[in-house]
Parts: structure tokens; sequence; C-alpha cells
């Protein structure tokens, strides 16, 4: 079982801690996802935004999540002036792989090349000034490169005090271990909700065996899971990337909102928002499967961070996850309009 040790608390709602991996970095039970403070969710008030990471870590957040593929490493030069602020009380992790198509800017790739990576690290270490990562991920993996020989490149990059832990995303079972084989892996970062649980199958069996957290990336399905909006296609902002997304738009929506009611029931039953209850769980799988598992939901409000922080607290029981187990098998259309991006063609 996955040991969380309490931290001291300095308020009410300040969070617990848990390691990632074996010998990985300690950080809080719940994690922010920073993207959406400058990209891919529409307009930002880059001032509470700032307000935000400042609050989070006064709650004891401390693993902020970055990627030089969010908005072509502006994200990552966002949050330098917070992380050179706090840098020794923060984890901070950023990612390589994605890119785009020089031809075609509407189109993403996918490299995993040694060249690639080590000048990813470089442009990443130059964008958020900083010496070194303290988690660096793999975004997304390359089937054309070997796994063994990605990995291997990535630990030259601890070798030489640039990178201090690796991480994964959207990789198989098979991918994770073969990972391991070569450097430890301190954690995998994937889809995980009550929406999204195709995970569960092998990959994080694979974490627990081997382990390696879990870190859970939209655990809020992208908003949609707060009810903060029904239609997305209709109620977001032009450049919102949700609007691209099959779930959120559609007859997908409408289906999709429908299933939101028993997590109306459970969050009446304990006085808690919907999202509460979406992060609950996701919090909760950490003892169901026997790993860590550190959501990692994104906001650019105080507010917000604040009533996650608090989802922490709340104890689900055994009827709650009896109502919410379906959920998942009854979700209309995919995670992303373009599945080749993700783990599910490979498993």
């Amino acid at each position: 079982m996955a040991h969380t040790e309490q931290t001291p608390r300095t308020d009410d709602l300040r969070l617990a801690t848990v390691e990632l991996g074996k010998n990985g970095p300690v950080v809080g039970v719940q994690g922010l996802g920073c993207m959406g403070m400058s990209w891919a969710y529409g307009p930002t008030d880059a001032d509470e935004a700032r307000a935000t990471l400042e609050r989070s870590l006064e709650l004891g957040v401390t693993l902020y999540d970055t990627a030089d593929a969010y908005g072509a490493g502006e994200n990552e030069r966002f949050l330098a002036p917070f992380v050179k602020a706090h840098r020794d009380e923060i984890v901070l992790a950023t990612k390589f792989a994605l890119g785009t198509d020089p031809d075609d800017p509407s189109k993403r790739t996918i490299r995993n090349d040694p060249a690639y990576i080590r000048s990813c690290i470089d442009a990443s270490l130059r964008r958020l000034d900083v010496d070194s990562v303290d988690l660096y991920y793999m975004h997304r993996r390359d089937p054309a490169v070997p796994i063994e020989e990605t990995v291997g490149v990535m630990a030259e990059l601890v070798a030489a005090g640039k990178v201090k832990h690796l991480g994964l995303s959207e990789v198989t079972a098979d991918e994770l271990r073969a990972a391991q084989s070569v450097h430890p892996i301190a954690a995998v970062q994937s889809e995980w909700s009550l929406f999204s649980r195709d995970i569960e199958r092998s990959v994080v069996p694979a974490a627990a065996e081997l382990g390696v957290a879990l870190v859970a990336y939209s655990p809020l399905g992208r908003g949609f899971l707060t009810g903060s909006f029904v239609s997305a296609d209709k109620e977001l902002s032009e450049g919102d990337f949700r609007r691209q997304q099959p779930r959120f738009t559609g007859d997908n929506a409408a289906a999709n909102a429908a299933l939101l009611e028993p997590v109306r029931q459970v969050a009446e039953h304990h006085g808690a928002s919907l999202g509460q209850i979406a992060l609950a769980w996701v919090q909760r799988q950490s003892e169901t499967f026997g790993l860590p598992v550190v959501p990692i939901p994104g906001t650019r409000k105080r507010g917000r961070v604040e009533e996650n922080a608090a989802a922490t607290r709340i104890a689900l029981t055994d009827e709650d996850l009896a109502l919410l187990e379906p959920i998942a098998s009854r979700v209309s259309g995919d995670r992303y309009a373009d599945m080749s991006f993700t783990s599910a063609g490979r498993e």
C-alpha cells in the first residue's frame, strides 16, 4: 500500500505529502496543472493566475506541471518568475516530445530521437531559467524509436545534472516495464478521472508492481466534471481547446452531461462540489490500487485551488463508490479527436 505522510498543517487546508516512486521527489498529494494559465483554455487573467500559483503553494501544492508544447514554450516562460522565487520549495515538472509540423503548424508531431531530446531540455532550462528540472517527462511516445533508447538519453540528462527524476506520459504497461529496466521511473502521467479509466486495465497495475507513482491529468474531465459547462462549442470561447474534443460537443456533450447526476447525489451527501467529488474519487484510487496517485487539476483561480485542496479531506463511502462506478463505461466520445496521440492504440 502506498504510504502517505501527513505534513504539519499551517492552515486547515494544507495538503499531506507522498513520494513519487521509489526514491522520487516528495510532493503534495495534489499538484497543479499549469497549461491553462497561458494556453489552450481561452483568455487568461495573468495576475490572477500568478496569485493562484502563490496560493497553491501556501496550501501545500508543490508539484507544478508544464510542458514545452504548451504555447510553444510560453507556459514555461510564464512559470519562470514563480519558479525562481520558490525554487527550493517546489517540484518542477516539464516535458518533451510534442511539436508542430513546420510546414503545417496545425499538425502536431511526436519526436523521441536523441538529438531532439537533448535540444529540448536545454531549451526548457533556458525558458524556465533553472539549472535543472525535478521531473522530466516523455510527453508522448514515438513507436518508431525504441523506448529503451529514449529513456537511455533521458538517463544521460540525469547523469549530466540537468534532470533529477524521469517520468513518462501516455505509455502502455509493457513500455513502462521496458523503460524501468533502463532507469528508474518516478511517475507515469495519464488521463484518469470518472470519465477516463482505461489505464486501470494494465498501466496502473504495472505502475503499482514497479513502485511507480501515477500522476493523473485532467482529473476533472477538463472542467466538464465540475458542471461548469455542458456544450463546449456553444459555451466556450473560440480559442478554447475543448471545442475540438468529441466528448464535449454535440450529442456527446448532452449524453455525458446526464452522467453527472450520481456525482451530484454524492456531492449533496458530502456538502461538496461536483469537482471535489471527482477529485476525491481519483485520490481514492491510491488506496484501491496500492500506489501513490497525485491528480494535477488545472486552474487559474485562487478560489478553485482552495476548493480542490479541500477535496483531499473527503472520504468517499462504499455506497458513494457504487454510485460512481458505472459512469466511465457510459461516456460518449473519445478523449481526443486524434487518439493516435495517446497510448490507447498500443495497448
